[in-house]
């Protein structure tokens, strides 16, 4: 039985890592699509606690959301299936990228990658649609949302996010009422809160790694991937910047290499932390390869799921504290608005270029919405409908 759960868990991720293109917010609405209404596996209101835990802690934000819908399912052990799952087929693309790096020049190349990007819009677009109908019922919070969707508008930078969910959250207090319904947060947890409090003692600990003075490139990497896994918000997009400044700085990638790896993790599926993976293949000697590639790509993860394992716990027990749900709520509305923001900026800005983009891109919305029919199929879509476009 266990066996089957660990199995399902797998098969469910690893069909996102094929398939969940357009970064992290995109990824929440293929999340929501695959576990809140298609497989049933927790509901809608389990899921916006979940993704209000994900999206106030530092590390990958979406990842961070896999992993603990993973845990929700199978526990420990269901998380760890999650995350390799969902990890395991941009990496392995990256690292590939890595180890035959070929510059190949083809219309075709940029028609295929356009029709990848062209699914971001209709699988955000119907996660905006859903999550609004669910998350701003009333006149209140559709306020929040609003004022939070023209925020971010008028001020495009990578830390409006932080001052939209802290307006939602203060908007909450006094714009909103406490959820009157018994509600309980029905995550059973394996461990408990001691438990909870050596994952964030680890947490801290890993802070230290660089008092070892290790004079190996894979030692500097674990030190700058831990760091910046534990200290960045904003998930991939923010990341890779800040990756590049510092392992670029060190002389042991160069900036044409990580130039050449940006490009290809924007281009596949799943999470764009993954990119650790083809910069740690790029180490010199033994400390590349595949080793270098599966310890980058695990230490930049960790301490964003550490953090989730600490916190969880926690989370739990404050569910019936009114200050914390009517924050909850003006959070979740300011995500609704964040989401939408997102559909214009980046996604609508760069994926689309012509009328038959919009056109590909509003059957798409309309397959997925009201059709109702798998991501994959709009993925399909999306790349038939570019390809034909770019023959015509």
């Amino acid at each position: 039985m266990k066996l089957q759960l660990h199995t399902d868990i797998f098969k469910a991720f690893f069909t996102l890592g094929l398939t969940a293109f357009g970064g992290p917010v995109a990824h929440i609405a293929y999340f929501r699509q695959a576990f809140v209404e298609n497989r049933r596996w927790l509901s809608d209101e389990d899921f916006t606690q979940l993704l209000a835990v994900s999206q106030t802690l530092p590390g990958p934000a979406s990842s961070q959301l896999g992993f603990a819908i993973g845990l929700y399912r199978g526990g420990i052990l269901g998380a760890i299936n999650a995350f390799i799952a969902f990890t395991l087929p941009s990496a392995l693309a990256l690292i590939l990228f890595a180890t035959y790096v070929v510059a190949i020049a083809s219309p075709l190349k940029d028609t295929v990658l356009h029709g990848l990007q062209l699914v971001a819009l209709p699988v955000v677009a119907d996660a905006v649609w859903k999550m609004s109908r669910q998350l701003c019922p009333d006149l209140n919070r559709r306020i929040i949302a609003s004022l939070s969707l023209l925020f971010l508008l008028l001020v495009p930078f990578s830390f409006s996010q932080f001052i939209v969910m802290g307006f939602g959250a203060i908007a909450g207090l006094y714009l909103l009422q406490p959820n009157t319904k018994s509600q309980t947060f029905s995550l059973n947890l394996p461990y408990g809160k001691k438990t909870a409090s050596l994952f964030f003692a680890l947490f801290i600990l890993l802070f230290f790694i660089p008092l070892l003075n290790i004079d190996q490139p894979l030692f500097h990497f674990i030190t700058i991937f831990y760091q910046a896994g534990a200290t960045v918000f904003g998930g991939g997009h923010v990341v890779l910047p800040l990756l590049e400044n510092k392992i670029v700085f060190t002389g042991l990638i160069s900036s044409e290499q990580f130039l050449a790896g940006y490009g290809a993790a924007q281009a596949v599926p799943g999470p764009l932390f993954t990119i650790s993976a083809y910069l740690g293949a790029l180490l010199p000697g033994e400390s590349g390869g595949v080793t270098g590639a599966v310890i980058s790509l695990c230490i930049l993860f960790l301490p964003g799921f550490l953090l989730i394992l600490a916190v969880l716990p926690f989370w739990q027990s404050l569910q019936t504290n009114a200050v914390l749900q009517k924050s909850l709520l003006g959070i979740n509305a300011a995500m609704v608005g964040l989401l939408a923001a997102a559909l214009y900026q980046p996604i609508w800005q760069h994926v689309i270029g012509s009328y038959t983009d919009i056109i590909i891109a509003l059957t798409g919305f309309v397959l997925l919405n009201i059709f109702r029919l798998s991501p994959v199929i709009i993925v399909l879509w999306c790349l038939a409908g570019s390809i034909i476009t770019s023959l015509l």
